[in-house]
């Protein structure tokens, strides 16, 4: 049988979103129907329908994590700690817990070890990155938006392109489909975000917008998180 060449890209393109809440069975519709790819981060400790809190006014719930799998099918699950807990001054036990447990919780519920994981809070003291590092974790995705493509230096410390209700996330999605690059220095567009913020905020059209206008590329790779960085 003849072998057909491995295709090389010049582009990427990944979504990060946290806390495994209702309004990721919309997100999820919106990815598969674009072709777009995303990595859940989840809390396992507290990932129940039983979690609720209020942002803005408005009920946000978790989903049950034994059914997430099949939700995320194509997708990848990460890190997210296990309690969303803040991490300055946590000890070597407490990090363990935080985030040992967590992988663990979902290497046993959905098949397979994380790889990757989002700083609750955007928090990512030192200890705590090598802690991450030394459990197998292979990157770590912070807050801080650099309006930029490249690829991360330092995978443990990502930073994002933009969040998604960034005012320059259109800009930046023209400016990512017009740029001229070779696959010897291919770039990565990188969004994140939360998506009960899309109905927080009545914007899920942007979303769909922002997909729609990256989908279909030939010179895109569509990837989770993990496949795009490592």
């Amino acid at each position: 049988m003849k072998t057909l060449p491995k295709i090389r890209y010049k582009k990427a393109v990944t979504f990060s979103y946290d806390d495994g809440i209702e309004q990721d069975r919309i997100l999820v519709d919106i990815f598969n129907k674009y072709g777009m790819k995303g990595t859940f981060n989840l809390n396992t400790g507290i990932q129940t329908s039983d979690d609720r809190f209020l942002v803005e006014g408005i009920e946000i719930s978790r989903m049950d994590k034994e059914n997430l799998g099949e939700l995320y099918k194509g997708h990848e699950i990460a890190v997210h700690g296990l309690t969303h807990s803040h991490l300055d001054g946590l000890s070597g036990k407490e990090l363990e817990q935080e985030f040992l447990t967590d992988a663990k919780n979902i290497e046993q519920l959905y098949g397979n070890y994380p790889l990757g994981m989002a700083y609750a809070y955007g928090e990512h003291p030192e200890e705590a990155v090598k802690y991450l590092e030394s459990i197998g974790i292979k990157y770590g995705r912070t807050v801080e938006s650099t309006h930029s493509f490249e690829l991360p230096e330092n995978p443990i410390l990502l930073k994002p392109t933009c969040h998604h209700d960034d005012e320059k996330l259109f800009a930046l999605a023209e400016e990512f489909l017009n740029l001229e690059t070779t696959e010897d220095d291919p770039k990565l567009f990188y969004i994140w975000g939360h998506s009960y913020e899309f109905t927080v905020h009545n914007n899920w059209q942007r979303i769909e917008k922002l997909c729609k206008m990256l989908s279909g590329k030939s010179d895109i790779f569509y990837g989770t998180n993990a496949e795009c960085i490592l």
